[in-house]
């Protein structure tokens, strides 16, 4: 694995053990897709 993929494994690790659960993941997930469609709006607003 170059240290690109050992980077991209870790930073997942790290988001995995913030999620107790996976309805925790699940939950996370859906919070930063919120975010993202919210500044998709805002965006789309401005144009």
């Amino acid at each position: 694995m170059t240290p690109l993929h050992h980077t991209i494994v870790l930073i997942a690790l790290l988001a995995l053990t913030g999620c107790e659960t996976v309805g925790g993941a699940g939950q996370d997930l859906q919070s930063a897709g919120r975010v993202v469609q919210g500044a998709a709006q805002d965006v789309q607003e401005d144009l």
